[in-house]
């Protein structure tokens, strides 16, 4: 709803006969509630000043226009109080210092201002100006009769029902801890109790001040509010285009084990509202769910891949290339002692249920699960940071447990600043031949000191040569920034998850705590290339945000992705065979007849789909060791019944991906298919998961159909 329409409803109820220009300066008047020196008048037969106050004081108070009064001032109550409330509500949860305060209290002259305490940088200020008793001014009697029309209208306003309850409302109501333009009110209302000397026509006339203490409209008399209630940053990327095998064979990426966007969805889905598509990336949807891939036997060679070709369910024209690799697993008894630095933000952004409360009971749930000799320090950040608990040894938790249950939120947020103290203390404490890693708990809000993507990147990507891994859990809603959590644990040797629930971080921190804590192998790359006899084009499903450059794979100084301890990643291509009706682009005029027998005189390779490599690094290694996988007719399937169960899965995860991110491939595949699938493959689901899944299946089909 926007305040120009309620300015015009409020403008037809001004007297009739007055001129269209001194109507509209009545009503501007009146929502400014005289805070011009023209009408400082205590009573209107005392106004020598225009007819503009008594006017509209007369008008309010005729027996016929009472009523429609009262309903008008409801509405702008409505109305201006949440925005008085959000304002303060986001001046004082972001840190940042009322200075201004004779805006806030109206009228406030400025002599009295400066006797307001001053605000301290990262200190919120709740203003309530205090009125001796016996002042008459302006700003007083509005504070005074406001709180009077306020419980005179009380029992006439009925209350809105959530469906007329705007989100803009909602979000204010979740918000605790600064007070409300209201509680304001009443705190300057009880400093200058019984306002005496206030005409009756004023007591209804200067509340609008206090109520509604506006600007006059633009010139164009048009005023629009406009509220940034969701300020989430996601990553654009678009997907994968189809390439053709002729022009582009070779396909490069950075392993991904991350599973933020899962749990992105998720929330979204259970909280009544589709996904946004950006949040959506299909590889971490995939990759959220254990699967039991074959692994390797022994930690010398640290991955196998198990390739599987098959029908694709949505295109009978195409096939699906399904590679799974899985990670060694070391034993809980034989993992090596770990120095963990918790970085924790406790800016004011983080003083909402599911963001700080949740942080610290996951910090205890991890501190529970690890061993006596492993070492925790405490790094906190919110406009400067500060060392919370020194390297502590688990063997006394008592300690580690106390620290972590004395966080309390505050102040702006210097992200920078606090990743440098954490990497700086995890460098201190660094343990050799062990795991040493900063965890970075964050709803993403960086808003002091060096603060950009690249910044912060350029930092991490400094640190991470000390041979330090990092792990990135956002939390919250509203305010995540979920580009930055992907930035840097992608650039950090990290990686990056999201705690919407403690079952989440039960799984995250405790069940998956292998995964999560010890790495296994870093800067892993993969890069498929496809027989142009065999394929004519392919689609790799997700991993947008992971391309590299062809030359990328041999060059041990790009950067790639992580992999923890048994820890599996699943790539999906949809392929095109040769001569398939699906194949959209055409066959080159020039030049693919001199590649041709290149090709064929290898008779080696001719039956080949594709050769999948594979590189990484050991842990505190600098060169890498490549494992190759050729993937001939051996590794198809007639159907996709007689695929593995996980296979046909983790299909159904590609799928359902594809689907909230608006793939154009899967427009014709249904919501009711995609559970089908996941249905018929959901096997024993010790923790539930796939069964959630297929909840989140419906519940997109349900939302589709509005």
């Amino acid at each position: 709803m926007t305040v120009d329409k309620e300015l015009e409803k409020l403008s037809r109820l001004t007297p009739p006969a007055a001129t269209p220009e001194a109507r509209a300066r009545a009503l501007t008047a009146a929502m400014q509630a005289f805070d011009t020196a023209e009408n400082n008048a205590t009573a209107p037969q005392g106004n020598t000043k225009g007819w503009r106050q008594s006017s509209i004081i007369n008008w309010i108070w005729s027996p016929a226009m009472n009523k429609k009064f009262l309903a008008g001032s409801a509405l702008a109550t409505l109305l201006i109080i949440p925005a008085a409330g959000y304002l303060a509500i986001e001046l004082t949860r972001n840190g940042l210092p009322i200075v201004d305060q004779t805006e806030i209290a109206g009228n406030l002259s400025k002599s009295e201002a400066s006797k307001q305490p001053a605000a301290t940088a990262g200190q919120p200020v709740a203003v309530a100006p205090q009125i001796p008793a016996g002042n008459d001014s302006p700003a007083e009697q509005s504070v005074a009769v406001a709180q009077a029309l306020q419980d005179k209208e009380a029992p006439a306003l009925a209350k809105p029902d959530a469906s007329q309850t705007s989100e803009f409302d909602a979000n204010a109501a979740l918000t605790n801890k600064p007070e409300s333009s209201a509680a304001a009110l009443g705190a300057a209302k009880r400093s200058a109790p019984g306002a005496p000397g206030i005409a009756p026509q004023q007591q209804l006339a200067e509340p609008m001040a206090a109520i509604a203490p506006s600007p006059a409209p633009p010139a164009e008399g048009r005023v629009q509010m406009q509220l940034d209630l969701n300020r989430e940053r996601f990553a654009n990327a678009a997907a994968n285009p189809i390439k053709s095998v002729a022009t582009d064979p070779v396909s490069t990426f950075s392993a991904d084990v991350d599973s933020a966007s899962y749990a992105f969805v998720r929330r979204s889905l259970t909280g009544g509202a589709m996904p946004d598509p950006q949040s959506v990336r299909v590889e971490e949807m995939i990759n959220y769910f254990p699967y039991d891939w074959p692994g390797p036997d022994n930690a010398d060679q640290p991955f196998k891949a198990t390739v599987t070709v098959m029908p694709t369910p949505w295109n009978h024209d195409t096939e699906l290339m399904h590679v799974a690799i899985k990670g060694y697993g070391i034993a809980s008894a034989t993992t090596p002692p770990a120095n963990l630095v918790f970085l924790i933000d406790v800016s004011g952004s983080m003083d909402e249920p599911d963001k700080l409360p949740l942080l610290k009971s996951a910090f205890r749930l991890l501190v529970n699960r690890l061993k006596a000799d492993d070492t925790v320090s405490i790094v906190t950040y919110a406009g400067n940071a500060g060392t919370v608990l020194s390297p502590t040894r688990v063997a006394e938790k008592s300690k580690i447990l106390s620290a972590i249950d004395s966080l309390e939120p505050g102040g702006s947020t210097g992200g920078a600043e606090g990743i440098e103290a954490a990497y700086d203390l995890a460098k201190q404490g660094f343990v050799k031949d062990g795991v040493n890693r900063v965890m970075l708990a964050t709803d993403g809000d960086f808003n002091v000191g060096p603060s950009s993507d690249e910044d912060l990147k350029r930092i991490i990507e400094e640190r991470r040569k000390d041979g330090i891994f990092l792990t990135v859990l956002g939390f919250g809603r509203g305010n995540l920034n979920d580009s930055l959590m992907q930035t840097l644990a992608q650039n950090g040797n990290g990686s990056a998850a999201y705690i919407d629930t403690l079952a989440e971080a039960q799984k995250t921190l405790v069940e998956e705590a292998g995964s999560t804590l010890f790495p296994i192998a870093s800067d892993v790359k993969f890069q498929v290339e496809f027989n142009p006899e065999r394929i004519a084009e392919y689609r790799l499903i997700g991993y947008e945000t992971r391309a590299l450059n062809r030359e990328d794979f041999n060059n041990d100084r790009v950067d790639a992705g992580d992999i923890g301890s048994g820890h599996s990643v699943t790539a999906i291509y949809e392929i095109t065979p040769k001569g398939s009706p699906a194949v959209m682009n055409d066959d080159l005029r020039y030049g693919a007849a001199d590649k041709a027998p290149a090709a064929a005189a290898d008779s080696a390779h001719h039956g080949e789909l594709a050769f999948v490599k594979m590189r990484y690094k050991k842990p505190g290694e600098d060169k890498s060791a490549l494992i190759t996988t050729p993937v001939d007719d051996n590794n198809a399937v007639a159907t996709i019944d007689a695929a593995p169960q996980d296979v046909r899965f983790s299909v159904a995860v590609a799928a359902f991906g594809q689907k909230l991110s608006h793939v154009a491939a899967v427009d014709t595949y249904s919501y009711q298919a995609i559970a089908d699938l996941a249905a018929a493959s959901r096997g024993t689901d010790t923790f539930g998961y796939r069964s959630d899944f297929l909840g989140l299946v419906r519940l997109a089909d349900g939302f589709s159909q509005r």
